[in-house]
């Protein structure tokens, strides 16, 4: 990395972040080199410019040692944001960097206090099989005796169970460590009550 750190982070987030005047991402020479794919036969467009970009942020996310130059440059509020996007490649990526960001504890601290549970909550009913193991996961990282009556509510419960009954033996597993380690007795037997009599909760996600 020819860069400082810092540096090449931030020039990062600036090709994500920029765009020309007519509201087109210029092409994404960064996202090319950090991934190798300079011989990539076009230019990427800007839906696949952004992807590529977060998806290496995301990558950065996975080293401790990046976690303040992140925090400097926003990058938490930036995968934040990104949750709500319509485009599932780029809410997948943001999902991931945050799982990576939230075992440190000042990345959990900032993320609850910028509300951030509600929309990883929400990832819960994406089709992406990525993006709902990256929000379990993380809604295991962020519990704690301040935040847990928001990460084990209800009808995240009630999704567990779901989970924890899938065909998919990595939910599965995932969703039944959840019940097990972070939900009491009787929020497990409030929320088999209530699955009983509704057929309604948040659908698994695509195979």
């Amino acid at each position: 990395m020819e860069l400082g750190r810092l540096e090449y982070l931030q020039a990062l987030v600036t090709e994500f972040q920029v765009t020309d005047s007519t509201g087109n991402k210029r092409h994404c020479s960064l996202a090319l080199s950090v991934s190798s794919i300079s011989s990539h036969p076009q230019p990427f467009s800007l839906a696949e410019a952004k992807e590529q970009v977060l998806a290496n942020l995301a990558n950065f996310a996975y080293d401790p040692s990046n976690y303040e130059y992140l925090r400097q440059l926003q990058v938490l509020d930036l995968f934040l944001d990104m949750l709500t996007e319509d485009n599932e490649t780029l809410v997948e990526f943001a999902m991931g960097g945050l799982c990576n960001l939230c075992l440190d504890k000042t990345n959990k601290e900032y993320i609850l206090e910028a509300n951030g549970v509600e929309p990883i909550i929400n990832c819960l009913s994406s089709s992406n099989e990525e993006t709902v193991v990256s929000a379990v996961t993380t809604l295991m990282f962020l519990t704690t005796p301040r935040s847990r009556a928001q990460t084990t509510a209800l009808p995240v419960v009630e999704c567990m169970l779901r989970f924890s009954l899938s065909a998919n033996t990595r939910l599965s597993n995932l969703a039944s460590i959840f019940l097990q380690d972070y939900c009491s007795p009787a929020q497990l037997e409030e929320a088999r009550s209530l699955s009983r009599h509704t057929a309604v909760g948040i659908p698994l996600p695509k195979d």
